[in-house]
């Protein structure tokens, strides 16, 4: 089973920029994620989860939400077991809870919450002067 933890969240000024990373772990010296795909989303308070950016396994395929899209990059390093989203030019909407999560069907770069099977327990981003 994979686990995901998630960090890098905090506070930034409206403009400002966060790389959050998620670094996935699990059973056996074998682990590795090299064939799942990721997905970051992210909650605020009152509002339903949102799919952000994903990425497939091989990173060759990515995929942003239209409210993120040329601000924010996701990115991959399979030998560090870890997938990054760098976010830029941060906007105070971009507040919530930011979760990742991972498929087993690594050719999939979707912003669909259901089609992900393990996730993390999110990192809170704060976008405020």
């Amino acid at each position: 089973q994979l686990q995901l933890v998630e960090s890098g969240g905090g506070l930034a000024q409206p403009g400002g920029s966060l790389r959050l990373s998620c670094a996935a772990s699990g059973s056996g010296s074998g682990f590795t994620m090299d064939y799942h795909a990721i997905g970051w989303f992210r909650q605020a308070p009152g509002k339903e989860r949102e799919g952000v950016s994903s990425i497939s396994a091989s990173g060759g395929a990515t995929r942003y939400s239209d409210s993120v899209k040329d601000r924010f990059t996701i990115s991959r390093d399979n030998a560090k077991n870890t997938v990054y989203l760098q976010m830029n030019s941060l906007k105070p909407q971009d507040t919530a809870v930011y979760f990742c999560a991972a498929t087993k069907r690594g050719w999939v770069a979707t912003l669909h919450p259901d089609a992900y099977e393990e996730w993390g327990q999110g990192t809170q981003v704060t976008v405020s002067s």
